[in-house]
């Protein structure tokens, strides 16, 4: 088998590469070579994306692959992702796009299944951008709409029949560079009073990107058109387990004091940036993952997670250097500010 993964330097991509790796697959990893890390046993070709001749070099000249990985298109626009699809689809059988699940119109404030209606607007040009009135939830929809459109940069270039769209909703694990769950280990390390966001009986979906990684893998494997949703089972994990493992896994003397949505929006908490994974639209832990279940999807309990990552932090890792790393966490004067009208 060999593939081609769409960055592979940083946390999704170093996964998929390592896990391709274990199974003896033949890799090429397309990056532009700033940072991250090149996984031993994979080829490393150096490019820019966004330079129609970088992929025209790279399709030439590593070519022909059975499945190409795409995990880096977060921030490309659908013109982009295009002229990459345009320019590999005649060297790649397949093509397996990870996505998200903000290209759904309810997102977050409704339940999510692979048959919700998607932001519309069409692949390769400007309307992704275009700014849609927000809903009553104030949500800026715009990533979801470009996302929404490279899908279907994807769809419109390789068909139906050879792609497979993956929509994760939270991706969590070794090596995370934005910061939610290393943020939430360093807080429980430090201990005292921990502000801990909203209902502890809430229901998260977080997935491991190892396990993400795994069900890329075995979609390249596929025929057919497939969309999953990744999440982890609804009502599994909640947001009270999630922050007593980081409590329990730092070996921390914290207490977790549990504020109600309401207080914290009197403060003018910034939802899911400042308490990460805070959001309490009622979509946000509605997503139907059955799909992706039936085609063999396994999401790995949230405490095995926790552990495993702050045992990558404490061997002196650290993840690539991101702007929405500083995004993430609570201002310790803030943070004392909400807890000293508590009552206990």
């Amino acid at each position: 088998m060999r593939i081609l993964v769409l960055g592979g330097g940083w946390f999704l991509g170093p996964a998929v590469v390592a896990g391709a790796v274990a199974r003896d697959w033949e890799v090429t990893t397309f990056t532009r070579g700033r940072s991250g890390r090149v996984t031993p046993g994979a080829t490393a070709v150096h490019g820019d994306r966004e330079r129609p001749g970088d992929l025209a070099r790279l399709a030439e000249e590593h070519g022909p692959w059975d499945a190409v990985i795409d995990t880096s298109a977060s921030a490309l626009s659908s013109r982009d992702v295009l002229a990459g699809a345009r320019a590999l689809e005649p060297v790649a059988n397949r093509y397996v796009y990870v996505s998200t699940v903000a290209v759904y119109e309810g997102w977050p404030t409704a339940p999510l299944s692979p048959d919700s209606a998607v932001w519309e607007g069409l692949a390769g040009t400007d309307q992704e951008l275009e700014q849609p009135p927000a809903g009553a939830s104030g949500i800026n929809p715009v990533y979801g709409r470009r996302k929404a459109a490279t899908e279907r940069a994807v769809v419109d270039t390789f068909g139906l029949a050879r792609t497979s769209l993956l929509r994760p909703g939270v991706l969590l694990g070794p090596g995370e560079y934005v910061g939610r769950l290393p943020w939430w280990l360093d807080r429980a390390r430090r201990g005292g009073r921990i502000l801990a966001p909203g209902d502890p009986s809430r229901s998260i979906q977080p997935v491991d990107v190892r396990d993400g990684a795994v069900f890329a893998l075995d979609q390249a494997l596929r025929v057919g058109h497939q969309v999953h949703n990744l999440a982890a089972p609804t009502g599994r994990e909640t947001m009270g387990g999630l922050l007593q493992a980081c409590v329990d896994t730092t070996g921390s003397n914290g207490t977790l004091v549990w504020v109600q949505d309401d207080v914290l929006l009197r403060h003018g908490l910034r939802q899911w940036t400042e308490l990460p994974l805070w959001w309490p639209h009622p979509g946000t832990s509605a997503i139907d993952t059955s799909s992706a279940s039936q085609a063999g999807f396994v999401s790995r309990p949230l405490t095995e997670t926790v552990t495993d990552t702050w045992a990558w932090l404490r061997d002196g890792n650290r993840p690539v250097p991101h702007r929405r790393w500083a995004k993430h966490g609570l201002d310790p004067e803030k943070e004392s500010a909400v807890l000293a009208g508590m009552s206990y």
